[in-house]
């Protein structure tokens, strides 16, 4: 893949503050502060930001990558991965030794293959892929108490992946899993911050805003594929979370 090509879809820079331009809103984000080692990561989740504390860190390495990378491979390393980034925003690589000083090693292999000017995409997105394995493993590990539970999310996260599209009341969801709505809605809550409709609707803002940038479809039919019912009705919603129309989105984006 040429250069100019794969650089639209990795980004690696070794600060990060309130100026950095990122890839895109719709893209995925690691920081890791170098001051202990690298011992602190902070996560940038899809359409979301930093949390504001990593920008008190002023070098570090920041890792900046669309969402289309991770769908280049199977759905099951894409479910992981967005769990990652729906679980805590900030990981203390230190309670592991072993597995940290592997996040150090594929951090140092990313760098160099990055820097090479023979870099190689299929390189670079496997050793981002390897790096990625490594902090979903450290992730269940140190931060699933609840096992049930983290089940239930991660059961949630692919069935949504499934079926956003055609369904989005939670109720679907929790009849899926054999509990309640609210039971449901509280696990989601203390894990993730967020009630299973509010996730339902950032995935399909996340999809509507890659469909205006990418897709040659009307609005309309965009509309249509994401589960609404008429164009006015998709434009409120997305106006509602974005701040702005489809249309001037599509227009400030493409």
């Amino acid at each position: 893949m040429h250069t100019t090509v794969w650089k639209q879809k990795i980004q690696l820079l070794e600060s990060l503050n309130k100026d950095t331009e990122l890839l895109s809103e719709n893209s995925f984000g690691f920081y890791f502060t170098s001051d202990q080692a690298f011992s602190k990561l902070y996560l940038k989740p899809l359409n979301e930001a930093f949390a504001s504390e990593a920008y008190e860190y002023n070098k570090g390495i920041l890792i900046n990558f669309e969402r289309e990378l991770i769908e280049e491979d199977d759905q099951e390393y894409a479910l992981d991965v967005m769990q990652l980034f729906n679980g805590n925003r900030c990981l203390d690589l230190n309670q592991n030794v072993w597995i940290s000083n592997q996040i150090q090693h594929s951090i140092v292999l990313l760098k160099e293959e990055y820097a090479y000017d023979k870099c190689s995409y299929i390189v670079l997105k496997t050793i981002l892929k390897a790096l990625m394995l490594q902090l979903i493993r450290f992730q269940k590990t140190h931060y699933a108490p609840q096992e049930l539970d983290q089940k239930r999310i991660y059961e949630f996260l692919k069935l949504m992946e499934t079926h956003y599209l055609q369904e989005t009341e939670s109720i679907f969801y929790a009849t899926k899993l054999g509990i309640s709505e609210k039971r449901l809605n509280q696990i989601l809550k203390e894990k993730l911050q967020r009630t299973a409709k509010q996730i339902i609707q950032q995935r399909q803002i996340t999809e509507a805003k890659r469909l205006l940038i990418r897709s040659e479809a009307t609005i309309q039919e965009i509309g249509f594929q994401l589960g609404f019912n008429s164009l006015s009705s998709f434009s409120r919603f997305f106006k509602n979370k974005v701040g702005e129309s489809p249309s001037t989105y599509k227009e400030l984006h493409s």
